[in-house]
């Protein structure tokens, strides 16, 4: 496989790299900024630039089978302050480059959407990949329009496509000091004696799964051919916020200081994913536990804070 990974300096994207690598082909890598926690990678081509540049990206398609596409503009936290910029940024262009696939013959086209953000308030839980579909944030909306996007091309041009949609991941080279990624973001805190904010009563659940289990299953949905195009990728079960801290606590060892904020009132109470689609189609299941994940990133977070 030669493949490109537009966003592959990227806390998922750098961790992907490492899996292709690993598994033996080429690898490309398509991004704004070199990746913060390593030198570049040898035996990794880099193109550097802003994912609006339609020359550049043509550029670094060439003699591409495989794209990887993980470049967001937004988080869905602030995705509704400019939902025309987040339209124009990230549907548009990823059409433009969606034309600059087909011109070239790209065999597939690997798109990491959102499993949380694309679902809204869940009718059933876990939430399968045929479940309802009413974002609450532009940053889904616009995930959701990509998704049909992709289908559209495949009818019109046939250009083969996967979408992975993720829980909330977490793990090494993730930004602690970011505003996404509660386990990451908690343990940054813990890490600098600081206190951990919590809007509400912390008893809202969502499904976390680790890095190195994530693109493991990103992998497989990528080479394997199956029926379905579309793969929930979590953990399968969910924990409240409540839970997360006390297995920080127990991992860590550390006072863990919390405070507890009015709730927000576009906080989702509780979603969590089906991931039976992903284990009987693509042979994958999360391996990691929330413990091993969290031991794993408190080692990364204690290197880098």
């Amino acid at each position: 496989m030669n493949a490109l990974i537009l966003g592959g300096n990227g806390f998922i994207g750098s961790h992907l790299a490492d899996k292709l690598l690993e598994k033996g082909h080429k690898v490309r890598i398509f991004d704004k900024y070199e990746e913060h926690y390593r030198k570049p990678i040898p035996g990794v081509e880099y193109s550097f630039g802003e994912f609006g540049n339609r020359g550049l990206l043509s550029d670094a398609l060439n003699g591409m089978d495989t794209v990887f596409h993980l470049i967001t503009t937004t988080v869905p936290k602030t995705s509704n302050d400019d939902p025309a910029f987040d339209v124009q940024s990230n549907v548009v262009d990823t059409i433009s480059l969606l034309d600059q696939c087909v011109a070239k013959k790209v065999n597939r086209f690997v798109f990491i959407s959102s499993g949380g953000t694309v679902y809204g308030k869940p009718s059933i839980l876990p939430i399968p990949e045929n479940g309802s579909t009413e974002p609450e944030c532009s940053y889904g909306i616009v995930k959701l329009m990509i998704e049909k996007y992709l289908a559209l091309y495949r009818l019109l041009h046939g250009l083969e496509y996967t979408i992975v949609r993720p829980s909330n991941p977490y793990g090494e080279r993730q930004n602690p000091n970011g505003i996404q990624g509660a386990v990451t973001v908690f343990l940054g805190k813990v890490a600098k004696g600081e206190t951990i904010e919590i809007w509400g009563d912390g008893e809202i659940v969502r499904d976390y799964i680790y890095i190195g289990d994530l693109v493991e299953g990103i992998y497989n949905a990528a080479t394997l051919r199956t029926d379905s195009r579309i793969f929930n990728m979590g953990s399968g079960v969910g924990h409240s916020l409540k839970e997360i801290i006390e297995a920080i606590r127990t991992v860590t060892g550390c006072d863990v200081k919390v405070e507890y904020k009015a709730k927000r009132k576009f906080d989702i109470p509780k979603i969590y994913l089906d991931v039976t689609r992903a284990r009987e189609e693509l042979a994958w299941r999360p391996m990691i536990s929330m413990e091993e994940g969290i031991k794993r990133t408190w080692s990364f977070i204690k290197q880098v804070v």
